[in-house]
């Protein structure tokens, strides 16, 4: 065989060879996760974002890869997480967690679309110019936590119709996030005659800590303000409220599922399965600009009767009826 010959031959096997197909294979995309908390925290939450992606034709390790950034509840760090993936050249950003992770994303980017989740308003916030014509980079989810605020207090009055004096827990470490939900407490407090005591708690020992000091002052309920460091704790919440027989109100009913009294808010679950879902189409083509804010639309009160038993409080029958769910 002629030398010339030998190498046309030797350039088609290698044409037609496994490792020549894979490099010609277009690149699976690369989108970045952003979340104050810590991955072992969250995992029903991380199955409804996949779900959301797999809704949309998108499976991790298939045809997409997820870059994590976990600020493992340091939400000073979310910044510099942020700006990782800004570097990394994600194709989509999904900051959630709340306030904190989507102004560090959009602080670090005005290019890379970016899918948050939010419990206020995000055209209060500035991260949108409108809820139906979101400009920029940005659109994403709004589970209307603020908005929600008196209802729950209103339901802890129903259920305890003494009540008089209400401690509620914010996590000063997210503190755009705590300055918020004091604000929206204290006005709805205010409204119906209720005295509030305001607690903090930035990590585990802090929760024990504020438990303490319920321990001490008896307040006559709890409001546990929406914080993702809240929700990566719910089990030890519950656990200590029923400890110190304190009726308490959570702002999702994951808490309620971990054993705590009562819930009424939009489904955490579903949102993030929302936000994986606005990454997923991102990919596939859609600007962030055309997708409206997603407004949660549906809101459930849970009820745990036998957390209820436990700490020796009658639930109303009519409020026993309004419930969506009554965990026995």
């Amino acid at each position: 065989m002629k030398r010339r010959e030998f190498i046309t031959l030797l350039g088609g096997a290698a044409a037609a060879s496994p490792v020549a197909a894979w490099a010609q294979q277009p690149a699976m995309p690369v989108i970045g996760f952003l979340n104050p908390a810590s991955p072992e925290s969250l995992p029903p939450f991380l199955r409804a974002f996949r779900q959301g992606l797999k809704d949309t034709g998108y499976v991790d390790g298939e045809n997409l890869a997820i870059e994590y950034r976990w600020a493992e509840g340091q939400f000073d760090r979310l910044p510099a997480l942020a700006t990782e993936l800004v570097r990394r050249q994600v194709a989509v950003i999904a900051a959630t967690g709340g306030i904190s992770s989507a102004t560090a994303a959009k602080s670090a980017t005005t290019t890379i679309p970016i899918v948050f989740m939010v419990g206020e308003d995000p055209v209060r916030l500035g991260l949108v110019a409108s809820i139906a014509r979101p400009s920029d980079n940005l659109t994403g989810i709004n589970f209307f936590n603020s908005e929600l605020v008196a209802k729950r207090l209103e339901l802890l009055r129903e259920l305890m119709s003494a009540v008089a004096r209400v401690a509620v827990l914010v996590n000063p470490a997210n503190a755009m996030n705590a300055k918020t939900t004091l604000t929206d407490v204290e006005a709805a407090a205010r409204a119906i005659g209720l005295q509030i005591q305001v607690l903090h708690a930035s990590n585990s020992r802090e929760i024990n800590a504020a438990f303490a000091t319920v321990a001490r002052d008896r307040p006559d309920a709890l409001f546990v303000g929406n914080d993702v460091l809240f929700a990566s704790r719910r089990v030890q919440l519950a656990t200590l409220a029923v400890r110190h027989l304190v009726p308490t109100i959570y702002p999702q009913r994951d808490f309620v599922e971990a054993g705590g009294l009562m819930s009424y808010g939009a489904s955490l679950t579903d949102t993030f399965r929302q936000v994986g879902v606005y990454t997923g189409r991102i990919l596939r083509g859609a600007k962030p600009a055309d997708l409206p804010v997603v407004q949660a639309s549906k809101f459930e009160l849970v009820i745990n009767a036998e957390t209820a038993r436990m700490l020796g409080i009658t639930v109303p029958p009519t409020l026993l009826a309004r419930a969506d769910e009554v965990i026995e």
